[in-house]
């Protein structure tokens, strides 16, 4: 041994082969340098011994008798107490299957016959090294697991309080999230109420002078045509009337002037009609009330409410005509809220009409209406059951809606319109109307490029 060996090993090592003058050689090469070694001649022995006591390393020989260097390291890596016991191979066979064949057994290590003696201790003094990491590693791992142990019992007594913290914040922050829906609900209904009373005032102030000149078109019409009746008696009577009658009507234009009395009479009757029937259709809009269930014509509510936004619908400028193509159903007074669902179709065909701002023409919004068989709930988990439903379906042509922005478009204040431009509380208005006051359901499908549609479901009372 050299003189700076240390008197204590350096490891334990189990030689095992079947010839006596390899055994002799790998013995006495490995002791001179400072390792203990025992020296075995077959593979059962080498079971015995290591079973008895485990080396820190083994030297195997593959070509043995009654039971190979394959078959040894398979036990011994079947048998937990030894499975992690290093394994080097040292055979005269150097062909890759044999190299192959060692490492699936467990091997760590091949050393070939004939071998050199710096490559065994290099081989021997880097496995070693590998299995005493290995070794602190695993230490280590069970250190660290009875930390974790010990911290997740810790852990579990802080989760189960941190869960009671998080049931009472969740309770917390429903109950703030109902009382800021109904603060937000209380809002709009105050803003509708104001609305609806400035609207019918409005109306009833143009309405007045309206009513009176409508009333007058047929008084004024019948004076017309008393003086045009006057002045042809006049020009029957005298064929030749005195110059300056005669230039009096050249310069008035007395023949165009009974000619065109008649258009302009006509347009003024279409004109104070159509501010009568803008006038009623506010007055219908603007009609506030917090259970006003009665019959009520849907296709009138959705007219009027088109009426209102005719404005929006005409071409302008670059913008072309939003054409609106109505299918509606043979459908009977349904009993609802009329001035609610008013508000919902005024939300859901602005939104339609929004939609349609930067598209090309043909821009179109079709509005379905129908009666159709299907089972509705009451609530509460109770059993369905068949019921007659009032379907209406506002459909745009735009750009549609990706399923990310489609998930949020009832909730409050949320919006896709740029900054100012939108309160977001629209279409979430409208939820509550349909949902929650009249028990039906608001519904939107949609794809990116293939536009939109929004389903109103009413249960037939």
């Amino acid at each position: 041994m050299n003189s700076n060996q240390a008197s204590v090993p350096l490891a334990d090592l189990l030689v095992v082969d079947d010839t006596p003058d390899n055994l002799r050689l790998l013995a006495a090469m490995l002791s001179e340098h400072g390792y203990k070694v025992r020296k075995v001649i077959s593979g059962q022995l080498a079971l015995r011994v290591t079973s008895l006591a485990p080396p820190d390393l083994i030297l195997l020989d593959i070509n043995m008798p009654q039971m190979n260097g394959y078959e040894v390291c398979a036990a011994l890596k079947a048998d937990p107490t030894t499975a992690k016991i290093p394994v080097i191979f040292i055979s005269a066979l150097d062909d890759v299957w044999d190299k192959v064949k060692a490492f699936d057994v467990g091997g760590i290590d091949y050393i070939t016959k004939p071998f050199q003696t710096a490559e065994v201790l290099a081989r021997v003094k880097s496995q070693l090294a590998v299995h005493s990491l290995s070794k602190q590693l695993s230490e280590q791992n069970a250190l660290l697991k009875q930390e974790i142990c010990d911290r997740q019992q810790v852990e579990e007594a802080l989760r189960q309080s941190e869960a009671r913290e998080r049931d009472k914040a969740i309770q917390l922050e429903l109950a703030l999230d109902k009382l800021k829906r109904t603060q937000t609900q209380l809002i709009q209904a105050e803003k509708m109420s104001s609305l609806g009373q400035m609207v019918a005032g409005v109306a009833h102030e143009i309405n007045n002078p309206v009513s009176f000149i409508y009333g007058n078109l047929a008084v004024a019409r019948q004076y017309f045509e008393d003086l045009i009746h006057l002045i042809e008696t006049y020009q029957e009577t005298y064929p030749s009337p005195a110059p300056q009658i005669h230039h009096l009507a050249d310069k008035i234009d007395l023949d165009f002037l009974v000619q065109d009395w008649e258009k302009l009479m006509n347009s003024m009757q279409v004109g104070t009609e159509r501010i009568q029937k803008i006038v009623r259709s506010l007055n219908s809009f603007s009609r506030v009330s917090k259970s006003d269930q009665q019959p009520v014509d849907i296709h009138e509510g959705i007219d009027n409410t088109l009426l209102l936004l005719q404005h929006r619908l005409k071409a302008d400028g670059d913008r072309p005509e939003i054409q609106v193509i109505k299918e509606y159903g043979q459908l009977s007074p349904v009993i609802c809220d009329g001035s609610q669902l008013n508000q919902v179709f005024m939300n859901l065909l602005s939104n339609a009409i929004d939609a349609l701002e930067s598209q090309p023409a043909p821009r179109i919004i079709t509005i379905r209406t129908e009666i159709e068989n299907r089972e509705w709930g009451m609530g509460n988990g109770s059993e369905l059951s068949p019921a007659l439903s009032l379907v209406i379906r506002i459909a745009d042509n735009g750009p549609g809606m990706s399923e990310a922005v489609q998930q949020k478009i009832f909730d409050p204040f949320f919006t896709t319109k740029p900054v100012g431009s939108g309160t977001g509380l629209g279409l979430a208005i409208s939820y509550q109307i349909v949902v929650e006051n009249h028990k039906g359901q608001l519904q939107c499908v949609s794809a990116l490029g293939k536009g939109t549609e929004l389903i109103v479901e009413i249960p037939v009372i």
